[in-house]
């Protein structure tokens, strides 16, 4: 575009010059070798620029004539270039798409069209199709001789990278991730693999330092990083909550100004300050993040913040959680906890309903349980509770790659990935039994549970020497048909300090017939029963007094 508007500026100034002399005409005389050449100006003009444009011919016909073997040879190596660039990329095609064959027939061609020296790319095909055909080791052959050439070091110390971590030689892994991160820190994939491994061994100063270097290279988004960097000044502030709490107060601190959502964050901080009694700013910090998100650890450690305290205390505490979110299950849950330690069982009952209408899951149930313990003592009602939750599906629990932790931890112990953890349901029970899990599952667990069993208790006997059960006749009143008739009823009388009995129920029964009197008398058979066998007592009869004399 400039060197066409460059000859555009030439043809309208010679144009602009050819007109100015037009307006001013003259005469041009020329005396050479005794001869006198009288011509215009304008004539004179226009003979002097056709003959530098000769001059110019001339020498480009001489120019092109002397270099023409040049050009020539020129003109076949480019072509032969084209066509061994056109086989590169049919070969990295064939690569990409799995086509061993034609990725090694591409492979030769370009070989044999284009020098390694002059393009490092077929190195790269070369590696790939090993890669596709399973030779490994010949890949790693030819990564590792572009990881020592400057212009492909960093596609060598990925390729040797991958192959480690396929291989499962995580530290072999390590060392090129580390390797590509000191050499290249723009690359993203070398950053974030050396941060992880740097998680992993706990070097947390180290960690922090290269993730500062690669958000002032904007390698990682600015949200990214700091979410990352308050994962790791957490974890620091973990490890330092012991030792040094003033330091683990500080680290906890800047993370949450990181990241403010950062539960264990607040935790951290929230300790520390307890340790160095300031109670109030610790209760600040843990009532901010429970208004943004109403976590049971979070609970757990305002109502506990002193040891001191009584049952009706932490009650008090669970009660000014619930009105900084009402309506809440977690909420609920808590005041419930705290009223059965503080033993008023009628809101702990209430509490926990209303939070098992709210979101049923098992830990819920299994206060129910524990309520109903405390309060009845019924076991049929506590079976009941404990059936409701194992048929429930389980608490939220801190989750990594599908395993739990019972506390929240900075690096996954499956993928070594940080920030893996995760506040919520375990995986397994996503799709479990009850995935409705509304009020109605609460609210019909609550209607079908059992009437408490009605009981009496005794008073305690006196203290007596321990002795057999003996039976005990008791008498019961039997309503028959025609009029009441007294019965026997052998009961097993259990020594205990305290018995219950449960209240008789009337039970109705057939009268036997009675037998019909006759003159005859009827003669009994003996049915070979001994001896001293009185038989069967006639009731009606009244009994005679009889003396037996052994000696």
């Amino acid at each position: 575009m400039i060197r066409i508007l460059f000859y555009v500026l030439i043809v309208l100034a010679l144009g602009a010059g050819f007109a100015w002399l037009a307006d001013r005409p003259g005469e041009l005389s020329v005396i050479w070798q005794g001869q006198r050449i009288e011509m215009s100006l304008m004539v004179a003009a226009t003979l002097l620029a056709s003959l530098i444009a000769a001059v110019l011919i001339v020498v480009w016909l001489i120019r092109v004539v002397w270099l023409s073997p040049h050009s020539i040879s020129r003109y076949f190596r480019a072509r032969k270039r084209d066509r061994g660039y056109q086989a590169l990329s049919t070969g990295l095609i064939a690569a990409g798409a799995g086509d061993s064959a034609l990725a090694r027939k591409m492979t030769a061609r370009t070989r044999g069209l284009i020098s390694s020296d002059q393009e490092p790319l077929i190195h790269l095909l070369e590696a790939q199709t090993a890669l596709i055909e399973g030779k490994y080791d010949d890949a790693r052959k030819k990564f590792e001789l572009m990881a020592d050439d400057p212009e492909t070091r960093e596609l060598g110390l990925r390729g040797l990278y991958l192959e480690a971590k396929r291989l499962g030689a995580n530290e072999a892994a390590r060392q090129y991730a580390e390797r590509a991160a000191d050499k290249a820190p723009h690359l993203p994939w070398a950053t974030l693999a050396a941060l992880d491994y740097r998680s992993q061994t706990g070097q947390w100063d180290e960690a922090i330092r290269l993730l500062d270097q690669s958000r002032a290279g904007h390698v990682i988004d600015r949200k990214e990083a700091d979410r990352k960097k308050a994962v790791l000044l957490t974890a620091r502030a973990s490890e330092k909550l012991e030792a040094d709490p003033k330091g683990a107060r500080d680290d906890a601190q800047a993370a949450l100004k990181l990241a403010e959502d950062l539960i264990p964050a607040g935790l951290i901080a929230a300790k520390a300050l307890f340790r160095e009694d300031n109670l109030r700013k610790a209760a600040s910090i843990l009532e901010k993040l429970w208004k943004q998100d109403p976590h049971p650890e979070v609970a757990r450690l305002y109502v506990r913040a002193r040891n001191g305290d009584s049952a009706s205390d932490r009650l008090k505490r669970a009660n000014k959680l619930e009105a900084l979110r009402p309506n809440n299950a977690v909420a609920l849950a808590t005041v419930a906890e705290s009223a059965l330690e503080a033993r008023e069982l009628p809101l702990a009952r209430a509490k926990a309903e209303a939070a098992a209408r709210i979101q049923p899951n098992e830990g819920i149930f299994l206060l129910l349980a524990d309520i109903e313990e405390a309060d009845t003592g019924d076991d049929g009602r506590i079976r009941h509770w404990m059936n409701q939750a194992l048929k429930s599906p389980r608490d939220p629990a801190w989750t990594a790659d599908g395993v739990t932790a019972p506390e929240w931890l900075p690096v996954s112990p499956v993928s070594g990935r940080l920030d893996a953890f995760e506040w919520k349901q375990p995986v397994a029970q996503i799709a479990g039994p009850v995935e409705e899990g509304t009020v109605d599952v609460a609210d019909e667990a609550i209607r079908s549970l059992p009437p408490v069993a009605i009981v009496h208790q005794r008073p305690e006997p006196e203290p007596q020497p321990e002795r057999a059960a003996t039976p005990a006749k008791t008498r019961a009143v039997v309503e028959t048909a025609e009029k009441p008739e007294e019965v026997v009823v052998q009961t097993i009388a259990v020594p205990a300090p305290t018995e219950s009995v449960i209240v008789p129920q009337t039970v109705k029964v057939e009268p036997k017939p009675k037998p019909v009197k006759t003159d005859e008398t009827t003669v009994e058979p003996f049915f070979g029963r001994p001896p001293d066998d009185p038989g069967v007592r006639d009731g009606s009869k009244p009994l005679k007094k009889s003396t037996f004399r052994l000696f």
